[in-house]
């Protein structure tokens, strides 16, 4: 199933596997039993990201700015249960609440992305937005969101504290598996179309001035290790399922760090 407007709220109560399930599968089985059985309310630190996202995109959850009554004399937003529940009531109604200055960076945010000439062009060459595609994958009943996707291409926007190639690929490339992200959105999309996707982009921005932007995709290294990571989610999801177990950690050998290594080379070299 192709679903070009499939709610975010309903997509996200579906049980087929997500990426995101599969990433907390292969850190451990236990924690993703718990994390499907009480979901994680919206957090306050994904507001800028979320509010950037509705911007450049044109879909999701738009941004509401808390109102002058709900402020601190500094401009603070206030701590008041009023303006707690005042927020939470937004939520509740599909907005994002953000304060002024969050406004502006987040208007900054879009700015800079819309003016990236790579970025831009990917934007308008794919006219899919949330698109969600729910298919069988090995046998495992799953699902993907895109950002932007139009059946051949697709890309995905994130936000961070840096964009640059380093720090994107260390941080959210490898630190967030979002190389395993890709795989099993790419994995979805091939079991219910039968085709490859041609291309897979990551626009990242920064959530600070000057707001830089990078585009990225993945070389063949990141391909052939999120295969295989996204093939063992699938194999301890079926496990686990058949088993009814679902273990923590588990019995592990521990390899040493490149950083012990030669921590102990140096100090031998000091020895001798």
């Amino acid at each position: 199933m192709i679903d070009y407007a499939m709610e975010e709220a309903d997509y996200h109560s579906r049980p087929e596997l997500s990426s995101t399930g599969a990433r907390r599968l292969l850190d451990s089985p236990a924690r993703f039993k718990y994390w499907s059985e009480h979901p994680e309310p919206p957090k306050a630190a994904f507001d800028i990201g979320t509010a950037t996202h509705s911007k450049v995109l044109g879909v999701g959850a738009p941004a509401i700015v808390y109102p002058d009554e709900h402020l601190t004399p500094s401009g603070n937003v206030s701590e008041k249960a009023a303006t707690v529940a005042w927020a939470a009531e937004q939520r509740a109604n599909g907005l994002v609440p953000i304060s002024r200055e969050q406004a502006r960076r987040v208007d900054a945010m879009a700015e800079a992305v819309l003016a990236e000439p790579d970025a831009r062009k990917i934007i308008e060459a794919i006219a899919g937005r949330e698109v969600t595609i729910i298919s069988d994958v090995e046998g495992v009943p799953s699902r993907a969101r895109f950002d932007m996707y139009n059946g051949v291409r697709a890309a995905d926007l994130k936000t961070g504290r840096d964009a640059s190639p380093g720090g994107f690929n260390r941080g959210g490339m490898a630190g967030h598996g979002y190389y395993i992200q890709e795989q099993w959105y790419r994995d979805t999309h091939y079991a219910e179309t039968g085709h490859e996707l041609e291309s897979f982009d990551f626009i990242v921005v920064e959530s600070d001035a000057p707001y830089l932007v990078g585009v990225y995709d993945v070389d063949w290294t990141y391909r052939e290790a999120a295969r295989k990571k996204t093939r063992e989610a699938r194999e301890r999801w079926l496990e686990c399922m058949g088993t009814g177990i679902w273990p923590g950690y588990g019995k592990k050998t521990l390899l040493a760090p490149t950083w012990v290594v030669i921590e102990d080379e140096d100090e031998m070299e000091a020895i001798i």
